[in-house]
């Protein structure tokens, strides 16, 4: 039995990630026994969050709130997260699957000699344990899993469970009083965050991705128009970024980002299974390509046959004038 379960929060720019109230509820459904949710907030300047984060539905907020922990740093967030675990007693640890959580969510596992499930997309109860479902194989399969003791790590998907609802009970907030380790090894400065957007690609509803047949990197222009209509995010294909049409940062796939978003619209990308095992769990995928042979349609629920470069700006005025014309 779990007696407490810790959702590591994360956040960006002053923004809470969608991520963060997912792994709430997925507390929730991890609970057997109405299991207390304590939650972990790390950075720098954090009282802004930690108001926006009061009303969540968890027990107690342990924040550390420090210069240290403006960046994330995986020395920095190791040692403080242990803290924030000692103090709560938790003995669940949920994290976002992002590229946070996958980098730091073994490092905590290790450190607590816990058993750890990760990329989880659905959870169910049954009369005497939770079962985690998760894709493996590439998205070809799924298998699930549960925990036999304690301590335990879990890492969930973005965008497939459903975000935890606002409480009108205020959590308790405790501070904990910043610990630098011993041996320090590596200091951020400074971040240069080379992707744009304004939307987490992996929390993104709508993703617009290109592949090598957008051609260049004046080729994504149309994408990022339609991406801006939509309120999507602009992703790309291993093949688009290894010819420099994009950045690395924007890649989807087996060795980039998972997404799930209810609509992805695939543009000039063939569908090897190396960008499949990315977004294969999309909601809705349509496919937009000149041949009509790609792998992408035989996964895709709607298909394009046509050049991406007449195809999605027709997209885009079409789609603004059904969204101005409903905002009328």
């Amino acid at each position: 039995m779990t007696t407490s379960i810790l959702v590591v929060a994360e956040h960006r720019d002053g923004s809470i990630k969608q991520v963060t109230y997912e792994a709430i509820e997925a507390a929730r459904q991890s609970s057997l026994d109405e299991t207390p949710i304590h939650l972990a907030l790390i950075g720098h300047e954090l009282h802004d969050i930690t108001e926006q984060l009061s009303s969540s539905g968890v027990t107690t907020i342990y924040s550390v709130d420090h210069e240290d922990c403006k960046h994330y740093n995986p020395e920095i967030y190791a040692k403080v997260l242990t803290q924030i675990i000692e103090q709560s007693g938790a003995e669940g640890i949920i994290f976002g699957h992002t590229t946070i959580g996958r980098d730091l969510s073994p490092i905590i596992s290790a450190n607590l000699d816990a058993g750890q499930i990760s990329d989880v997309t659905a959870i169910e109860q049954t009369a005497d344990q939770v079962l985690y479902t998760r894709p493996i194989y590439a998205g070809k399969a799924f298998e699930q899993k549960t925990f036999r003791s304690t301590p335990w790590v879990l890492t969930i998907r973005p965008n497939n469970i459903p975000a935890a609802e606002t409480s009108e009970n205020t959590a308790t907030h405790v501070e904990i009083e910043y610990k630098q380790p011993d041996s320090l090894r590596t200091v951020i400065k400074n971040v240069v965050q080379k992707s744009t957007g304004k939307i987490d690609l992996a929390e993104a509803k709508v993703v617009i991705a290109g592949g090598r047949g957008v051609k260049s990197s004046d080729g994504f222009k149309p994408l990022e128009e339609l991406a801006q209509v939509l309120g999507g995010a602009v992703g790309a294909s291993r093949g688009a970024c290894d010819a420099e049409y994009c950045d690395y940062a924007l890649q989807i796939g087996q060795t980039g980002k998972v997404v799930t978003p209810e609509i992805y619209i695939a543009c000039g990308i063939s569908g090897a299974i190396q960008h499949v095992a990315g977004m294969s769990q999309s909601r809705l995928i349509i496919a937009i390509n000149k041949d009509p042979e790609a792998p992408i349609f035989k996964l895709a629920d709607y298909g394009i046959v046509g050049d991406l470069f007449e195809v999605v700006p027709l997209l885009t005025e079409e789609f603004k004038s059904v969204l101005s014309s409903s905002k009328v």
